[in-house]
């Protein structure tokens, strides 16, 4: 089976877009255009971070609730962007747990915080944990942990596969990873504006009843994932048991506000049969 619906990246304005599908078993459904093409993911690197820090977890390198970042944060703020730091400078604006701050410092702090605990590199310890295990050879993490990643959507496609069905992480972990931490938590999703609430998992971003919102009016409450600025998406939806990646190389603007959801729909009612 080839989702035809993959097609349609074809009318999106920009230069280079890539897309794929697949399902919780890890078979593809299809791809449509450069699989192999390296993109900058932008916030897309922060669910490969966060795949990471629950690597790390799981090792007994940290504890979700230690102490890490700001004063009173801890690992599990950082992944759930309430700690309380500014979106990009490394800066406290609120008490941690009060308020949904998207915050790129905070993953910042949590890409130190493990590398500390692991005694490297952050980026060579998410090669060691998460990249090479999954044969994402085309991935790195270099740089910051909230936003410097470079991938192709063969490689997202893998790591979406695992994140159905984990084989690096329990089970457990995972749906926990999914699961809205500190609920009722206001905050600006940034490209939509102020949600309340604003539903998010560790490193993950729930859809919930957000609007706008974007993936599509189609997609279950319970999909999650996360986009990037430079005009990149990974969503999961549990209920449809698919994950869809899609990579471009336009900044997030007006034109993907426009083009993702009625894309989103489209390969969902396609998939769907």
């Amino acid at each position: 089976m080839s989702l035809k619906s993959l097609a349609s990246i074809e009318n999106w304005p920009v230069p280079t877009a890539a897309a794929g599908v697949v399902r919780a078993d890890g078979t593809v459904l299809g791809t449509h255009g450069p699989a192999a093409h390296r993109f900058p993911l932008a916030s897309v690197t922060k669910p490969l971070a966060a795949y990471a820090a629950l690597v790390a977890y799981e090792e007994g390198a940290i504890e979700l609730d230690e102490p890490a970042g700001p004063p009173g944060a801890t690992v599990r703020h950082l992944l759930a962007h309430t700690s309380g730091l500014a979106f990009d400078e490394h800066r406290v604006t609120a008490p941690p747990g009060d308020r949904r701050l998207y915050s790129n410092a905070g993953f910042e702090q949590l890409g130190d915080h493990i590398a500390k605990a692991a005694d490297m590199p952050f980026a060579e310890y998410a090669r060691q944990a998460v990249l090479e295990p999954l044969g994402m050879a085309h991935t790195s993490l270099e740089g910051s942990p909230a936003k410097d990643g470079v991938s192709t959507v063969g490689d997202l496609l893998r790591f979406a596969a695992e994140v159905q069905a984990p084989r690096l992480l329990d089970p457990r972990t995972v749906a926990e990873s999914m699961t809205v931490q500190y609920p009722g938590t206001k905050g600006v999703l940034p490209g939509y504006g102020h949600q309340n609430p604003n539903d998010w998992g560790l490193g993950f971003e729930i859809r919930d009843g957000k609007s706008p919102h974007w993936t599509g009016s189609a997609s279950s409450p319970r999909t999650f994932g996360h986009f990037g600025q430079s005009g990149t998406f990974l969503w999961i939806d549990p209920d449809t048991a698919l994950a869809c990646v899609a990579l471009t190389d336009r900044a997030f603007g007006p034109w993907a506000v426009e083009a993702w959801p009625p894309f989103t729909d489209g390969v969902l009612a396609e998939a769907r049969g």
